[in-house]
């Protein structure tokens, strides 16, 4: 059922109407249609994956419209993985956010357009309707930061939206000049009709560098990355966890994509200082990007720029230009989705407990909410890239292609940033883990008024202190409790984290057969 592939895109596209068109009449119509349109979405995506096992790479026209006239969708083993990965975030999201929120129903079509968005970018076979597929992505996810509904979401929405539009258009310019050169938009078509025209022609080094860099701002490369911790930070908890595991994946793959099967090989071969340029700008994106995490106090910022770093070592990979290193950042795209995910709920759902989400208001969280914190942790020291997580396996090959191509400045880039990755975890499981927790609030009060009451005698009840000094404090409101599907949520992501590192080897062999085409 090779339909399978083009009604990811559409059947989403269809079901977001739903709650638009009938949100007046059922309230709660919003998250009963994302819930199906979720579902749905698994079967299909399940679909792709298991055509793509069977029978290989297979392609879709259109409208039976054959490339490179019409418009061209490609299953193999890399979109194959991608798309159930997405179908997979969709359905825990759209869960998570059943309590979590928002619960307007223009969340949820918002939710089924960008999940639309995102699984066109993964199956195209299209430059143009790459652009087109990232444009909706884009605004899906302008729109959903902003329902964080605070004056700082709208300004990150609004951030996120300026600095995206200058992205997509730049890699919209560079589609032109590829078209201008070659008369073709199919990326297949392009690859046989560059090599025609030539690798040194100006109209194709333009192309090549103004797709990159759009696709760069999309990925939040530094120094281009300045919508994302804004977008991130100020986000309600299950848009944040969605964004940071797929939007960014998106843009990385698509630079993948445009990178091997657009350009080849054979560019990097006769043009080589534009993939070392690329090498070099994400190896300053990693090291930045490690750097600024570490500075952060508040979580959700430091896991956004934990972000930049990671997304700068995938690309890295990608630039390395051999099949290990490839390999290797492939590997780490989809682990560092899984990872990023779990860890933004984790931090939303141990906030809920702690109070805030800084740093020092996790201070004993593992006492109070030792299964989440146990979780945290696990995907923390993943994300460090401690065996046998994911996180290993995929820095792991990319420093192996380092080493093989010479890169040692990719590796030795890997090495640092993985011990500035241990040192802001670690700081925030030390104190889940190795602080005291605050005294409880009944305590506090008990001790204020013993406190109040033995001045008062030592004094013979001259009642001669200032008033303020023997009034107890208010007691604050309880600390919420993790919910159940939050717990879940983070107990599964770590689960998933490791289990994917363990058949790390049998992941890299459904990528394989890509890669062998390109080298």
């Amino acid at each position: 059922m090779t339909d399978a592939i083009a009604l990811l895109v559409a059947i989403p596209i269809v079901l977001a109407l739903f709650p638009i068109a009938f949100g007046r009449r059922w309230n709660r119509i919003g998250w009963a249609t994302a819930a199906f349109g979720a579902l749905v979405h698994l079967g299909l995506s399940i679909t792709v994956g298991a055509k793509v096992l069977t029978g290989g790479r297979f392609t879709y026209a259109v409208g039976g419209y054959t490339p490179p006239f019409g418009i061209e969708l490609v299953g193999d083993g890399v979109s194959a993985v991608l798309v159930v990965l997405t179908s997979v975030v969709t359905v825990v999201v759209v869960a998570y956010a059943r309590r979590a929120g928002p619960h307007s129903n223009a969340f949820y079509s918002e939710l089924l357009v960008l999940t639309a968005g995102i699984s066109g970018v993964f199956a195209t076979g299209d430059v143009f309707n790459l652009y087109v597929f990232i444009e909706i992505t884009g605004l899906a996810t302008y729109a959903l930061v902003a329902t964080g509904r605070s004056p700082a979401a709208a300004l990150a929405s609004l951030k996120y939206l300026l600095v995206g539009t200058v992205g997509a258009s730049l890699y919209l310019l560079g589609v032109g000049y590829l078209y201008v050169a070659t008369g073709t938009l199919n990326m297949a078509d392009l690859a046989s009709q560059l090599s025609s025209v030539g690798y040194g022609s100006p109209l194709v080094l333009t192309g090549f560098g103004l797709i990159v860099v759009g696709l760069a701002v999309k990925a939040a490369l530094f120094p281009l990355h300045t919508w994302q911790p804004g977008a991130y930070a100020e986000s309600p908890d299950s848009v944040t966890a969605y964004i940071s595991a797929l939007v960014s994946t998106a843009a990385a793959y698509a630079l993948f994509r445009i990178i091997y099967t657009v350009f080849t090989p054979a560019f990097d071969a006769a043009v080589p200082f534009a993939l070392d340029t690329l090498v070099v700008l994400a190896s300053v994106s990693v090291i930045v990007g490690s750097v600024l995490a570490v500075l952060q106090s508040d979580l959700k910022r430091m896991l956004a720029y934990s972000s930049v770093a990671q997304f700068g070592l995938i690309v890295a990979g990608f630039a390395i230009a051999n099949p290990t290193a490839v390999t290797g950042g492939l590997v780490h795209l989809v682990g560092h989705a899984v990872m990023k995910a779990g860890l933004f709920v984790g931090v939303g759902a141990l906030a809920s407990v702690a109070g805030g989400r800084t740093v020092d208001d996790f201070v004993g969280l593992a006492d109070r909410a030792p299964l989440v914190s146990a979780a945290f942790a696990v995907l923390a020291f993943a994300l460090v890239g401690v065996p046998p997580a994911i996180g290993f396996a995929g820095k792991w090959q990319i420093v192996l292609g380092a080493v093989e191509g010479g890169r040692w400045g990719v590796a030795l880039v890997a090495v640092v940033s993985t011990l500035l990755t241990l040192a802001y975890f670690a700081r925030v499981v030390e104190r889940m883990y190795f602080r005291d927790a605050p005294a409880p609030v009944e305590d506090t009060v008990a001790a204020a008024a013993d406190g109040g009451g033995s001045e008062l005698a030592s004094d013979g009840g001259s009642g001669d202190h200032d008033d303020a000094s023997n009034v107890a404090p208010e007691p604050v409101a309880e600390p919420e409790s993790v919910s159940t599907t939050a717990r879940v949520v983070v107990v599964a992501a770590a689960v998933v984290a490791v289990g994917l590192g363990l058949v790390a080897s049998d992941l890299i062999a459904v990528f394989e057969p890509v890669l062998e085409v390109y080298f």
